[in-house]
């Protein structure tokens, strides 16, 4: 016969449920280990049933620089260290075992740091067994008496499994019992006194709402993750002294559903919570524990007990299981022991122990960052893809994260001030996996037989064995009253010999009539009583037709009320479902215009953020050009000042210079008026003086009366200093005694630029006509200093005045008697000094000629 492969439950099509909103958040509880000492300082607290509160420790607060800050945290439930293993079972373990029994899948570790007691929640200890024990337990009383023949189910290497009638079940067995290899542990058999009990739960816990049209068997399997490696610690190693072969790790895999599985792993159908509980204790003595400075009997790798249940419905006549692959149903049940967390300056780990708990660290931070990604997906609706296969913990467990069945993690936590920074991790990580959601999973659908097929089944077979019984004693042991017919062929005479040796032999023959005799009527005694048992018979197949037709039109009756709840219900499902269309067209709609008014709302964005941009640009290029104005106005304001002082100061020059020639020709014309008119001598103009040398007239030899005339000689009072000696071309040799002298001097014919830089002082000899017809020299001294921009100026200071004077009142000229010039030539030839300089001349306040000059060595532009 062909056997019937299964699916795992709720895998009729890959997609998800079509509401988003059937979602539960990750089961997150809290269990509080006892101080081990009770003078140890302790740094949580529980404040009620759902909070903690954690604080640092005294030597943190110092270490700290005396911050002090309390902590609390919520929980679905807390447990305190009082509370019992019963308690935690009912409150976190006991839905996940309903749920299994219903097709569901589940999902139950244990998180905390080592030492914090994740095993003795798991496993329990003697006399006070752990969750472990108790969903086994509770599982076998729910399903005992429903459980299927071994081999009925049987699983294949593809996470699937199979199921067979009872004729190849029945020949698997004998196969199986034929082979040399150990058998699977029996419930008869004596219990391993280690174990014996933590399995001895009194409780007798069970899941109420049993489908009893249901047969059930169960498998486990036992494997742990070690360097994030997969073994199976119920493999059966051949025992090999010289050179014994390590353990074959084993790989994950996904099946045709998608679910990830662990290929060639073990699993062992068990009929009692005895003989499962004692598989698990025989793969978790092949499990890595070492002795740390933290815990004596840490657990190095992370174990996953796996409970596998298959159910399948029994036919319409309740007597065989249904052979329809679509209605067998493979839940499973995964009970995690996850290894602690630990820091190595604490554990003093070395060697594999320090690879071992570096493979820890890695596995359980692989694990927080995929409920950290989780929870940015769920709360931000992206969809970043979740790091399952960075470790083999997350990959396995992918499917329940994904929706595949419910999650519930036990936070074991140790108080002592000692675990303080690794509690407070912990707290934080499971604070922040109450905050994924996991699809919840959807109720398989019904077979569609009728139920209580079992029963009627049962019914029917005890009432064949009861007629029986009644008809010919009972089929198995011994009946209290013995029946005519077993009296009859106990007491059933034998029959003589029927041998005739004699003819005169009258003894044979009347004993035979005698027995025959006596046969006859009993005989007819079973004749009677078989009649009366058939007549028995009919009245009670009677009786029992009638019962059976009662028991139909109650049925009939139930059915009639089913189906018009069913129709109801199957209206109210229509009407339902026709809201929910509707709802689901207007979702539709609110999703499309939230999407336009999205779209509405990028735009506008955009366009207010480039606006912005454009105005701030605008700005800034306003900021610019009002900078670059500023400093065109300050440069050109201040050019323009510049350009008026100098302009002002060329005009006062001017003026100044005007006024002196009318001074001067005032002084002549008074001299005229006033002097006795006489022969005027010319001046010789420089034009005779060139072609002939004419020897300047001597004045008059002094009267005799008059004391003599002392010659001294004048020094300039800065003789000591660098001086430019600017004697212009066009001055006239004079005879005076007294000479201008200047040592150190750079005689110049114009002033320049290189000779101004050599020397500090400037002297100029400046020659004009006086009032007198006399040649009056002028020796105009100044200070030379360096200006900003790289060129000399002077500054005027001081005037020193040669002029020749009759002693007599007699003027005398210092040059021969020539025409006077005209009044134009006199005012440009003897006053334009700045013809002379080559140079410009400023008017400064402060100088002795008046308003001042200010002499800057810079020559004039030449025209081209």
């Amino acid at each position: 016969m062909q056997p019937a492969r299964a699916k795992k439950p709720r895998r009729p099509a890959l997609k998800k449920p079509s509401n988003p909103s059937l979602k539960d958040p990750v089961g997150v509880y809290c269990r509080v280990r006892p101080l081990g000492r009770p003078d140890q300082e302790c740094c949580i607290e529980v404040i009620d049933e759902t909070t903690v509160q954690i604080h640092p420790p005294d030597g943190y607060r110092i270490f700290r620089n005396g911050e002090y800050r309390e902590t609390q945290y919520s929980f679905k439930e807390v447990f305190g260290t009082l509370v019992a293993q019963k308690k935690l079972f009912d409150v976190v373990a006991k839905p996940l075992v309903e749920d299994l029994i219903r097709g569901k899948n589940g999902l139950l570790f244990t998180y905390g740091v080592t030492g914090s007691g994740k095993t003795h929640t798991m496993t329990g200890s003697p006399g006070d067994g752990g969750l472990l024990p108790r969903c086994l337990d509770m599982i076998f009383n729910s399903i005992g008496p429903f459980q299927a023949k071994r081999f009925v189910f049987k699983l294949d290497d593809k996470n699937g499994v199979d199921v067979q009638c009872e004729v190849d079940a029945l020949l698997e067995r004998q196969k199986r019992d034929a082979m040399p290899v150990p058998k699977t542990p029996s419930g008869k058999r004596q219990i391993d006194p280690e174990i014996a009990d933590m399995i001895n739960v009194q409780d007798h816990c069970k899941v109420e709402e049993v489908d009893e049209d249901n047969v059930y068997s169960v498998f486990v399997s036992y494997i742990e993750i070690y360097n994030n490696y997969i073994y199976d610690l119920l493999e059966e190693v051949p025992f090999e002294p010289i050179k014994p072969k390590p353990p074959q790790s084993k790989i994950l895999r996904e099946d045709q559903n998608h679910n990830m599985y662990v290929m060639g792993c073990t699993e062992v159908e068990v009929k009692s919570t005895e003989e499962a509980f004692e598989v698990f204790w025989r793969g978790q003595k092949k499990r890595h524990i070492a002795n740390t400075q933290l815990n004596r009997e840490s657990s190095r790798s992370h174990s996953v007990f796996i409970i596998k249940l298959a159910q399948a419905p029994l036919d319409a006549d309740g007597d065989n299981v249904l052979q329809e692959k679509e209605q067998i149903v493979l839940s499973q049940l995964s009970l995690v022991d996850l290894a602690g967390s630990e820091r190595t300056n604490r554990t003093k780990a070395e060697g594999n122990r320090l690879r071992e708990a570096g493979n820890i660290n890695q596995s359980l931070m692989t694990l927080r960052t995929c409920i950290e990604v989780l929870r940015e997906n769920q709360m931000y609706g992206i969809n970043k893809m979740v790091p399952y296969r960075d470790s083999k913990l997350t990959h396995l467990f992918k499917n329940y994260f994904d929706g595949e069945g419910k999650v519930r993690m036990i936070v074991c936590v140790n108080p002592k001030a000692e675990d303080y920074e690794e509690s407070l991790q912990v707290m934080r990580f499971a604070e922040m996996t109450q905050e994924v959601e996991v699809t919840r999973p959807v109720d398989r659908p019904l077979c569609g037989l009728t139920p209580g097929r079992r029963f009627r089944n049962q019914a029917f077979q005890e009432e064949l064995s009861r007629k029986l019984e009644l008809r010919g004693g009972p089929i198995d042991g011994e009946p209290e009253e013995q029946s005519v017919l077993e009296m009859f062929l106990q007491n059933f005479p034998p029959l003589p010999s029927c041998e005739l040796l004699d003819i005169n032999d009258d003894q044979t023959l009347p004993k035979l009539i005698e027995v025959l005799e006596k046969r006859h009527k009993l005989r007819q005694m079973l004749s009677k009583e078989f009649s009366k048992a058939v007549l028995d018979l009919k009245a009670m197949l009677q009786e029992f037709d009638c019962s059976v037709a009662s028991k139909e039109n109650q049925i009939k009756v139930t059915l009639s009320d089913k189906e018009k709840t069913i129709a109801r219900q199957k209206t109210e499902i229509e009407r339902l479902e026709k809201k929910i269309k509707t709802l689901e067209y207007k979702i539709e709609i609110l999703e499309k215009t939230a999407t336009i008014y999205e779209e509405d709302k990028r735009n506008l964005q955009q366009e207010l953020e480039s606006k912005s941009q454009k105005l701030q640009r605008q700005a800034s290029d306003k900021r610019r050009l009002e900078a670059r104005f500023q400093g065109m106005v300050a440069e050109t304001t201040m050019k323009w000042e510049r350009e008026c002082e100098r302009r002002v100061a060329a005009k006062q020059l001017e003026m100044q210079n005007k006024l002196w020639v009318k001074d001067e020709k005032l002084k002549q014309l008074k001299a005229i008026v006033t002097e006795p008119k006489k022969e005027k001598p010319e001046r010789p103009s420089r034009e005779r003086d060139r072609e002939k040398p004419v020897q300047r007239s001597v004045s008059p030899p002094p009267v005799p009366n008059a004391p003599p005339v002392r010659l001294r000689h004048r020094r300039s009072r800065s003789a000591g200093e660098r001086w430019v000696d600017h004697k212009p071309p066009s001055n006239l040799p004079t005879e005076t005694v007294m000479q201008p002298h200047v040592p150190h001097a750079i005689t110049v014919a114009a002033a320049s630029e290189k000779a101004l830089a050599k020397c500090d002082k400037y002297m100029l000899t400046h020659q004009e006509l006086a009032s007198d017809g006399e040649i009056e020299t002028k020796l105009i001294k100044g200070d030379v200093f360096k200006t900003r921009g790289g060129g000399q100026a002077v500054q005027f200071t001081d005037i020193e005045t040669l002029k020749q004077e009759s002693p007599t009142g007699r003027k005398r000229r210092s040059s021969p008697s020539k025409p006077d010039p005209p009044e134009d030539a006199a005012e440009s030839e003897w006053t334009d000094v700045e013809t002379r300089c080559s140079v410009a001349v400023e008017m400064r306040a402060g100088s002795a000629l008046g308003p001042g000059y200010e002499h800057h060595a810079k020559p004039k532009r030449r025209k081209p």
